[in-house]
């Protein structure tokens, strides 16, 4: 792949375009809403449970949905805010959230990401603020970066472990996130962060985290994680539930880490 892969030349050259390429231009279509929007009052719909949902969620969605109609009009697409289009066991099925972070950018932070993928194949996870795409053909995983594409090399040189602690708690109280945190063996050997967006997993790839952990079920076709999932599993990552059992429909939550030791430091303080 090349750095002259653009949205433009997906956009004209639709029929030609492969996977990765699409899943790379509708990240940037959606993350060019984002970041047009951003500062601005926007309009709130509310979801169930407290969640909501602003005009750039919206707009955002949109914007990878045309993208994702002019290049494979065929394919079935779940998107976070408009739901199933074509059917649900279509073989070809993309995931779209196009705003993960919704509260972050709400209040004015920037912590967001924008994910693209195709269950089982390529994925894109896009930074609107840093400029930084992060992509995957299901085989390497790279970051685009000022016209350039950089190979993703995760390490756990930081100790800096991402956890999630947004509700539902299905693994309560077997296992909870910030009891995770509590854990003495924790404080000793990682670092807290708590960023509320699955842009965490696109740095666990990338080496800017040692890992990440959340709660929840089989999270391998969710919206919200499935393009990070894909990049950490092709970046060379270990990532599994948090048992320790792979990732699939009897799956619980998710531990992705730059190494086996990060990882098996992880499961044996969630265990403990």
């Amino acid at each position: 792949m090349t750095s002259r892969t653009t949205l433009h030349a997906v956009i004209e050259s639709p029929g030609t375009s492969s996977d990765v390429e699409i899943a790379l231009a509708g990240a940037q279509a959606g993350a060019r809403v984002v970041r047009e929007l951003y500062g601005r009052r926007l309009a709130r719909v509310d979801k169930s449970g407290g969640d909501f949902a602003t005009a750039a969620d919206l707009e955002a969605e949109q914007a990878i949905l045309d993208v994702l109609r002019a290049a494979r009009p065929d394919d079935a697409v779940l998107g976070e805010e408009g739901g199933q289009r074509g059917a649900a066991d279509a073989v070809r099925q993309w995931l779209v959230d196009p705003l993960c972070g919704t509260l972050n950018y709400a209040v004015g932070n920037m912590v967001v990401a924008v994910n693209v993928a195709l269950r089982d194949g390529a994925a894109a996870v896009a930074d609107p603020f840093s400029g930084e795409t992060f992509f995957t053909d299901g085989t390497t995983a790279r970051v685009r970066r000022d016209g350039g594409d950089t190979l993703l090399t995760p390490t756990p040189a930081t100790r800096l472990v991402d956890v999630n602690l947004d509700p539902p708690f299905p693994s309560a109280p077997g296992f909870r996130g910030v009891d995770l945190l509590a854990h003495p063996e924790f404080g000793e050997r990682f670092r807290p962060r708590v960023v509320s967006t699955t842009l965490a997993l696109a740095w666990v790839a990338a080496g800017k985290r040692a890992a990440y952990v959340t709660d929840g079920g089989d999270l391998t076709g969710s919206v919200h994680f499935a393009a990070g999932i894909a990049l950490c599993r092709a970046a060379g990552c270990v990532v599994t539930g948090i048992d320790g059992a792979p990732l699939g429909p009897a799956g619980r939550g998710l531990v992705a880490a730059a190494d086996a030791t990060t990882h098996g430091l992880l499961l044996s303080m969630i265990r403990g």
